[in-house]
């Protein structure tokens, strides 16, 4: 694994730029999102519009990556393909976006709703989001990466969901994948101590049956072993002060759903300049 590298306070905010742009992209696509829209056309929104922030595509070309967004329909855990296929009612869409500027990296992720969607699926986007907080809420000085894992396993565990093993958070910065590796698993007490300078990462892969994946031919999509659905829900937090410190947000999501939300707040030091 990747050596875990701390940033200064000025690279934080470098990065914290570099997330708030994938942020504001995510915060457009949620109003395209809807039945009969394509995934390589939302694909194409989000490439313009990080380019028109002064930006350029995080995933594009990284690892060989083929386009702007990681797109992740129902069964899809992550890293799927943008291709022609229509957005149905009642699909859900994991959107995995980064972004680099100034020579670091930004990358957050969003499960959206494709319409109505029934309430089994709905239930795994809100308790997939929540541990996604109960695992920034035990990133703080004093803790490990096993108390950060075992937050979120135990959030979700007990309401039957598969915790997904082989794909893990990560730190950030100037590459988009340094130490830790951040598992959504694990034992309190154990593993890497957090310490201040930290930028991760964070993202909870959840499934609503078994926690075992499989890949496809394609070398890169992600889906459940069991065809039931996936939710994934990312942030990018910095460790300041012994406090986690969200560099990126959802408010351009919920600005563009009509959501009002005050989840992120405990993780702020100052309000967000919208």
């Amino acid at each position: 694994m990747a050596a875990i590298v701390l940033k200064t306070q000025e690279e934080i905010e470098l990065i914290r730029e570099s997330a708030l742009i994938v942020s504001k992209t995510l915060g457009v696509l949620a109003s395209e999102i809807k039945p009969g829209i394509t995934t390589l056309e939302l694909d194409r929104i989000a490439e313009t519009h990080i380019r028109d922030l002064g930006a350029e595509p995080g995933f594009l070309g990284l690892y060989d990556f083929p386009n702007t967004l990681c797109m992740s329909p129902n069964a899809q855990v992550v890293h799927g393909i943008p291709n022609s296929d229509p957005l149905q009612e009642g699909d859900i869409i994991s959107i995995d976006c980064g972004a680099l500027k100034n020579g670091f990296y930004g990358d957050h992720a969003y499960t959206f709703a494709v319409g109505e969607i029934d309430p089994l699926t709905e239930k795994l986007l809100q308790i997939t989001k929540e541990s996604l907080y109960r695992g920034i809420d035990a990133f703080r000085v004093g803790n490990r990466i096993g108390d950060m894992g075992f937050a979120i396993q135990q959030h979700c565990e007990k309401e039957g969901y598969g915790v997904v093993r082989e794909l893990v958070g990560h730190g950030l910065g100037k590459t988009m994948h340094e130490g830790p590796e951040v598992p959504n698993y694990g034992k309190r007490g154990r593993g890497k101590k957090f310490i201040d300078g930290m930028v991760l990462a964070i993202e909870p892969m959840i499934n609503r049956g078994t926690h075992r994946i499989k890949q496809l031919k394609d070398g890169w999509t992600i889906l459940t072993a069991d065809g039931q659905p996936s939710a994934h829900f990312e942030h990018n937090v910095a460790l300041v002060d012994g406090n986690p410190e969200l560099l990126s947000t959802f408010h351009y999501i919920y600005e563009a759903l009509g959501i009002t939300s005050e989840e992120e707040n405990a993780f702020r030091k100052h309000p967000l300049k919208a």
